[in-house]
């Protein structure tokens, strides 16, 4: 196998600004699982730009690993390449890589992944992971099972956003200071906040719009129809969400 580094010469793959922004975040030389490959652009990327020493590629779907495997077999890329037909990390064994890609799939089934085969999941260096769905309580599990959050960051593809994180493994968990920080924190990432993202703040101020017009909605409806036990927990809701991006917008306004 050629040397880690050394860029692959064959027809180059483009990837979205989402799978960039994945692959950016793996640290080059590593081994990487890429779990939920789908059609392995990622992988291929990985090792054409010599950031990879190699992939295995998994999927638990035979279609998509089945184009992947055409995809890398087309690039020439069968020595660096494997492919596995897997669910989660099942197909995997302990020690196999040293990065973990886990992105474009739900939060709760991240979950499952990562907790299923422990003894796998402990042994990588690095775990690159784009949860689409569940995002604070995605954060608060990343928490209480010991990982850091090294690196987060956010991007909005075709009017989309996407949150991207890199985290190490841990043995400790984080002591939880402040209830009403650490809430802002596990919603919208601690790291965007601190840093002010400027996409962050465009995902706020959307996200504040869309509130507000659910809340005259629920208002509109009281008055229609008036009060009851379902509509006044759907507003309590709405409020506590409306002060929680009013006070994550406020941050943007002080000095880092």
């Amino acid at each position: 196998m050629s040397s880690v580094g050394e860029k692959r010469k064959t027809k180059p793959v483009q990837l979205s600004m989402r799978l960039q922004a994945l692959a950016d975040m793996v640290t080059p030389g590593n081994r990487v699982a890429d779990v939920g490959c789908d059609h392995g652009f990622l992988s291929i990327y990985l090792v054409q730009q010599g950031i990879a020493h190699g992939v295995i590629a998994g999927d638990v779907r035979p279609g998509p690993l089945s184009a992947a495997k055409a995809h890398v077999a087309e690039h020439e890329l069968e020595a660096y390449i494997e492919t596995r037909l897997s669910d989660g990390l099942s197909k995997y064994r302990p020690g196999e890589a040293d990065t973990l890609i886990c992105a474009g799939m739900g939060g709760p089934l991240m979950q499952r992944i990562l907790t299923e085969h422990e003894e796998v999941t402990a042994t990588f260096k690095e775990l690159i992971l784009q949860p689409q769905s569940e995002l604070e309580q995605f954060r608060v599990f990343l928490r209480e099972q010991g990982f850091f959050i090294a690196e987060e960051n956010i991007l909005c593809e075709d009017g989309k956003y996407y949150f991207l994180f890199r985290v190490t493994p841990g043995n400790e968990k984080k002591e939880v200071l402040d209830e009403a920080y650490q809430r802002l924190c596990d919603k919208y990432g601690e790291q965007l906040l601190a840093k002010r993202h400027p996409v962050l703040k465009e995902y706020l101020e959307r996200g504040l719009s869309g509130s507000l017009a659910v809340r005259e909605q629920l208002l509109a409806h009281r008055g229609e129809a008036g009060s009851n036990v379902r509509l006044e927990q759907s507003l309590e809701e709405n409020t506590k969400e409306i002060g929680d991006l009013q006070t994550a917008l406020a941050m943007f306004n002080e000095e880092v």
